[in-house]
């Protein structure tokens, strides 16, 4: 794709993130081995957390790999055929596609998984940071979504720091974007009633 304008590769980057982010692994891998519809249970969301309510840990695990792979997928191929820039689109695209994804009615995840897939396709080390983080706030909390509310905070700085500034903008909309997808949690997170790692609910 030689010679491709930039706003061209870019559209199309976009266009192929989106497609790759909306790809509903919760829903077709609890589908595929006749567990609930996820969408039918707990929050109704399609994230692992959410399939882990089924009581198929496997299956949970199969849809945090996938969510997060698909990210790193669309970033990666974008990146190699159309350039960085197209990457950072196509990282956009599929952040966007997961939580909206149209084959859905546009309800999707809240893009913790898809938002560390990104990470690892366009900066690992900061996916090394995000885990790093992740795992000292659950440990001291048992809280995962304060975990990951902290740590994709302090992303876009460690992007920031590491000079990788285009990255580190990306990532400060998609932490604003993942915060408002968190809303219910931060609401119960403030009046005490979030579930805690290892406790049901």
């Amino acid at each position: 794709m030689a010679g491709l304008p930039l706003w061209a590769a870019c559209l199309a980057a976009f266009v192929f993130g989106y497609l790759c982010g909306s790809i509903p692994f919760g829903v077709l891998l609890t589908r595929l081995f006749g567990a609930p519809d996820v969408r039918s249970i707990g929050s109704g969301n399609i994230g692992a957390t959410n399939v882990l309510r089924t009581g198929r840990k496997a299956l949970a695990a199969a849809t945090l790999l996938g969510d997060m792979l698909k990210g790193t997928v669309a970033v990666l191929i974008a990146g190699y055929f159309l350039g960085h820039h197209a990457a950072l689109c196509a990282a956009l695209g599929a952040f966007l596609g997961h939580l909206f994804p149209a084959w859905l009615g546009f309800k999707g995840g809240k893009g913790v998984a898809t938002y560390i897939g990104l990470l690892l396709g366009l900066a690992w080390p900061a996916a090394l940071f995000f885990g790093a983080i992740w795992l000292a706030v659950a440990a001291l909390t048992r809280y995962s979504s304060l975990a990951a509310l902290i740590a994709s905070v302090l992303t876009p700085f460690f992007l920031w720091w590491w000079r990788a500034l285009s990255e580190a903008e990306l990532f400060a909309l998609l932490t604003i974007l993942l915060w408002i997808m968190h809303r219910g949690n931060i609401a119960r997170l403030a009046g005490g009633r979030e579930s805690k790692i290892g406790r049901a609910g």
